[in-house]
C-alpha cells in the first residue's frame, strides 16, 4: 500500500480509501453489522487508513 503525508507533517493516509456510505443502510438497504465489520477489517488488513465517512450516511 502506498501512503501520502499531509503537508502539515506527521499524518499519512493510504492512497486508496474506502467509502462507507453503503454500510450506513440508507439507499443501499441494510447491511448486517457483521458484514460491515468484516469489510472494515479487510480494508484495515489491506493497509487502508483513509476511510470516508459522513453523518448523513446513516
Amino acid at each position: 500500500m502506498k501512503y501520502r503525508t499531509f503537508q502539515a507533517g506527521n499524518v499519512s493516509v493510504s492512497e486508496i480509501g474506502i467509502g462507507t456510505w453503503q454500510l450506513g443502510g440508507t439507499e443501499w438497504g441494510d447491511v448486517p453489522e457483521d458484514e460491515a465489520l468484516d469489510t472494515l477489517r479487510a480494508a484495515a488488513d489491506a493497509g487502508i487508513t483513509f476511510i470516508d465517512t459522513a453523518d448523513i450516511y446513516g
